[in-house]
């Protein structure tokens, strides 16, 4: 329903770029969209990518038949329009991988969003032509599985986030997330790297645009 306004923000700027879709915490009201419905609003330019989309098990309980449906419509749609995922997975890893796989989602790729699962799970997605995104929990002192993938992360496949306006990264804890924060995050990658913050921030920049295909 907010697509329309997200388009109004991004549409006069060269270097923004939007997504389109239904977050898997979201129950329908009434009936669930379409891969049409998708795919129509997704055809815009300046739409780069569907979603965010995926499974989410920690937040809701129960029947999620209609969560794992809602998910294949999205794989489905990005397909049809050749355009990469953003994907959420949150205690669901299994589940979402099946589903990647069964769906063909590395027929379109695109990335593991805020992602906090293990490095073997990272491996997984990549093999499905995925980036890893890493957001502010990077930067948490208990955070020590993400600090494994964060290590051990290929820095052609890795891409960077702030997930605002949550999990704002330590510096800032407690406060409302911004996306200028994006650079905590980086610096956190380079120590647990050993690299220049230079040399994070160029790489990241760059596989975002190969992702968006806004170079």
């Amino acid at each position: 329903e907010e697509a329309d306004q997200v388009l109004a923000i991004v549409r006069p700027h060269d270097h923004l770029v939007a997504s389109v879709g239904i977050h898997p915490d979201y129950e329908a009201v009434g009936r669930e969209a379409s891969v049409e419905e998708l795919v129509c609003r997704g055809a815009d330019p300046k739409i780069a990518a569907i979603g965010e989309t995926g499974l989410d098990y920690f937040r809701l309980k129960g029947n999620l038949d209609w969560q794992r449906e809602r998910f294949r419509v999205h794989i489905r749609a990005a397909r049809t329009l050749g355009k990469p995922l953003i994907i959420h997975t949150r205690d669901a890893p299994e589940d979402t991988l099946r589903i990647m796989r069964e769906e063909k989602a590395h027929e379109v790729g695109g990335v593991m969003h805020c992602f906090t699962e293990s490095w073997e799970v990272a491996q997984q997605a990549m093999a499905l032509n995925f980036f890893i995104s890493l957001s502010g929990i990077v930067t948490f002192k208990n955070a020590a599985q993400v600090h494994d993938v964060a290590e051990k992360m290929p820095i052609d496949r890795l891409m960077i986030e702030t997930d605002s306006p949550f999990l704002a990264p330590g510096p800032h804890r407690g406060k409302t997330n911004e996306p200028a924060w994006v650079v905590h995050v980086a610096q956190r990658i380079a120590d647990l790297k050993g690299l220049p913050l230079q040399t994070v921030a160029r790489a990241t920049m760059a596989n975002f645009e190969r992702f968006a295909s806004v170079a």
